[in-house]
């Protein structure tokens, strides 16, 4: 059978742990993977298991430091972390093993069940709305997790998946992280492998719907986005692209064959597309087989030794290595030559294959991964469902059809940043929802900007056409709503890239859960709408309609310890609290911290999706910070051999002052544009006494004899600079650096706190009054007394008669 299979399917591992981190004992076997991370065997035959598993593929890690107590009935492991006490007994591991952790005194004994699981994932949510059950994590409240790997199959020395073998063996991971959640994520990933990183255009915007679209209508779509300025990155076509009425058994679900009424020329249109610098994928249902019909029937029948002339179907066979390797040569290589970037694999039929055990969407993911992975000059890249535990391998996950529902858009922030404890940190949704439901404007414009703040903006439904996801689709307010999103995504690239890199380098997904970097504090997991999205933000997106009575929407933040921003004003919050943010169909609740750096690409109606040769730098004070803007090639695996360039924005805070600097490109400097235009934008600071510039030691002072509105230009220089009263944001514009520039800027004050906390409570009671529904005389009565009420001369509640309680709760919340 090894002769059969492709080298390409070897995996890369190192499965046998260091001998001096194993402790055996009478038919038990410990290896202590980490101080906190120990694997626990058992098995009667003393049969134990060194090959890789589905799961774990790096048992080969240093060995920490451990002792180890042994007495004729006992045996003791003790680490930094972690206690093992084992009574030696002829029945394994049943009332004789226990693990405590010795920081929290929380102890674990073998069979106890964890009832305070943070949860990961689930394999799709396909017809769901709202909220599901969710598959166990690696993270608990408890402060252990228990991964049991006693039935997964093991990659024999060819790369192949195959059964194990000892009867009544046990195979344990001990995950004793407390509540060092970030620790724990990134040790799985070192002894299961890496997050990849992603390609660059799979973090802009995807256009997706199952409809029969012709050639011509696709290419029209296309170019009506591009019309539009609602800006794309790529193109999926669903199952309609290949024949569906076969006139034989094939249902037409599966198809590898061009359906030439609808696409006369696919060589054409996926070139076409390409110019357009859209990446396409092709959707797959492979569980028929290959029938008579299909073009490559022929190859693969006699390459599966079938007679083509009794046109009998090849059967689906997977688990076949032989199968396999006819699957990608003869099905998927030739439509690849042509122009499929990647594979869309919608598994849908079961969970069994011919060998015991193994799941046939998880093998499809790991194959058709490997398989893309064959040449340098594609970084492999696959969009499929969760196959479980072992699956942040193979990003990305297509999470399935949902009901267009509020319910459904509610439960997906906390399901996407759930899955972060299992390591599966690129869910892709159905922005808008997949089916069914009631279809709104409202709805639809706040799952895009969910989709904006989430892992994957893909755009998608089902074949109905009362289905609407063309941001033009509704009426003009949707559209500038909506394209203004789309375009902010585009922007945002700088940012999710560096974050990409961050995920795959440091094991932190794009989106967590606010636990993880606040384990201790009980609001952090009381918010399952908010989560970190990057090293810099908070995103907490409206997930519910606007209230009837204040025609704004309303969202509850929990803010951890410290100060924090409106991301699009500036606004300053303190944080240690929770908040209550209201906001009209364009506002979306997203907030920086202190120190926040963030770089955004130039807002464009299409494109967006290469190193940009602006950036512009939103800046928030009030703590010391260090970006890295990471930047490669964006789509082949040249990154692995270090062809990749770094460059480090850092603020140093110092109450009264802040500098600001950007420091040499490190690297690949050809990655990165000859001279880059840059905008310096910061954020909820007063405005400064003193404004420098540096660039390579050149300094540029301005005058302190500044005007409140500053419109000017930095002498001998040609930076415009300008100061917004409004918002409390400075900028200074046309920075022009080389990779080998280094910049300073540096505000002062010289007096007070150059942090700018001013109070904005009666702008935004003006604000909330402007969009309530309410007689404008009412309106009048109770602006005329918030400023007294503001001093504290006045009290609301004698206005509660004339307001609802929507409106005065709004109001309420902000004084």
């Amino acid at each position: 059978m090894n002769s059969m299979i492709p080298p390409r399917f070897k995996i890369n591992s190192q499965p046998l742990a260091q001998p001096e981190a194993i402790v055996n004992g009478p038919h038990v076997r410990f290896t202590v993977l980490t101080s906190r991370l120990i694997r626990l065997e058992y098995s009667p035959q003393d049969c134990f298991e060194d090959r890789a598993s589905q799961v774990f593929w790096h048992r080969r890690q240093p060995a920490p430091d451990f002792r180890v107590v042994q007495s004729p009935d006992q045996l003791e492991i003790i680490t930094e972390h972690l206690h093992l006490r084992y009574v030696l007994a002829p029945g394994g591991f049943r009332d004789s093993l226990s693990i405590e952790l010795r920081q929290l005194g929380a102890r674990w004994r073998y069979g106890e069940r964890d009832w305070h699981n943070l949860l990961g994932t689930a394999r799709t949510l396909d017809g769901t709305n709202g909220p599901i059950h969710i598959e166990p994590g690696l993270m608990s409240r408890r402060g252990w997790a228990v991964v049991d790997d006693s039935s997964r199959l093991v990659f024999s020395e060819a790369g192949w998946l195959e059964p194990q073998v000892a009867p009544g063996k046990l195979d344990l991971y001990f995950f004793g992280y407390g509540h060092d959640y970030v620790a724990c994520l990134r040790d799985f990933c070192q002894v299961a492998g890496p997050m990849p990183l992603v390609p660059r255009w799979v973090l802009g915007n995807w256009w997706s719907r199952y409809w029969a679209y012709s050639q011509d209508e696709l290419i029209e779509l296309m170019q009506d986005f591009e019309r539009h300025d609602a800006p794309l990155a790529v193109c999926v076509i669903d199952m309609d692209w290949h024949i569906t009425q076969t006139g034989n058994a094939s249902s037409g679900w599966t198809g590898y064959t061009w359906n030439r009424k609808l696409f006369p020329d696919p060589k054409g249109l996926l070139h076409w597309l390409h110019e357009r610098g859209l990446k396409v994928t092709l959707n797959l249902h492979p569980a028929d087989g290959v029938h008579p019909h299909e073009a490559r029937y022929q190859a693969m029948a006699r390459r599966m030794g079938v007679n083509p002339a009794s046109g009998q179907p090849v059967l689906f066979d997977i688990a076949n290595p032989e199968f396999a390797a006819a699957y990608f040569d003869i099905l998927h290589h030739p439509l690849e030559e042509q122009g499929v970037d990647f594979w869309w694999i919608d598994w849908q039929q079961g969970e069994r294959t011919n060998v015991s055990g193994l799941d046939p969407l998880w093998w499809l993911n790991h194959l058709h991964y490997n398989d893309l992975a064959r040449a340098e000059e594609k970084r492999p890249f696959i969009f499929s469902r969760w196959g479980g535990l072992g699956n942040h391998r193979y990003p990305i996950g297509f999470s399935g059809d949902t009901f267009v529902t509020w319910e459904t858009l509610a439960f997906q922030p906390y399901f996407t940043a759930t899955a972060a404890n299992v390591g599966y940190g690129w869910w892709s949704h159905d922005i808008g929802g997949h089916q069914r439901g009631i279809e709104d404007h409202e709805l639809y414009t706040r799952w895009v900007q969910f989709g904006v703040f989430s892992p994957v903006l893909r755009l998608h439904s089902t074949s109905n056409s009362y289905h609407e996801r063309r941001p033009w689709g509704y009426d003009a307010e949707t559209l500038r709503i909506t394209r203004s999103a789309l375009q902010l995504r585009h922007a945002l690239l700088p940012y999710l890239y560096s974050m990409a890199w961050r995920c795959h380098v440091d094991a932190r997904p794009l989106v967590l859960p606010m636990y993880y970097l606040d384990p201790e504090a009980e609001d952090a997991y009381c918010c399952p709408n908010q989560y970190y999205f990057g090293s810099e933000l908070i995103a907490a997106p409206f997930v519910s309609p606007a209230d009837p009575d204040t025609r704004l929407s309303r969202q509850a933040i929990w803010l951890p310890q410290g100060d924090w921003f409106n991301f699009f004003s500036g606004e300053h919050y303190q944080g240690g609290r929770w908040l209550a943010m209201y906001g009209t169909l364009e506002e979306i609740p997203v907030l920086a911290k202190a120190g926040g750096i963030i770089p955004l690409g130039p807002q464009v109606g299409w494109g967006g999706l290469t190193n940009p040769d602006e950036l512009t730098l939103c800046i928030f004070p009030g703590a010391d910070n260090t970006f890295e803007l990471y930047e490669d090639d964006g789509e082949t695996q040249a990154y692995v051999n270090g062809k990749y360039a770094v460059t480090r924005f850092s603020q140093a805070w110092g109450g009264t002052s802040l500098q600001f600097t950007i420091a040499p490109v490190e690297g690949d400097l050809a990655l990165v544009p000859a001279r880059r235009t840059f905008k310096l934008v910061v954020r909820g600071v007063s405005l400064p006494d003193r404004v420098s510039l540096t660039i390579n030691n050149a300094e540029h002072n301005l005058d302190r004899k500044l005007e409140r509105k500053l419109d000017r230009v930095l002498p001998s220089s040609g930076q415009d600079f300008s100061y917004d009263e409004q918002t409390e944001t400075l900028a200074v514009q046309g920075v022009v650096l080389g990779p080998a520039d280094k910049l300073a800027l540096e505000l002062a004050v010289g007096s007070g706190m150059l942090l700018a906390k001013r109070d904005r409570r009666l702008e935004t009671c003006r604000k909330l009054l402007r969009a309530f529904r309410l007689d404008t005389g009412i309106k009048q009565q109770i602006d005329d007394d918030l400023v007294n009420i503001l001093q504290g001369h006045s009290s609301l509640i004698k206005h509660s008669r004339t307001l609802g309680d929507a409106h005065l709760n709004a109001l309420q919340s902000v004084l």
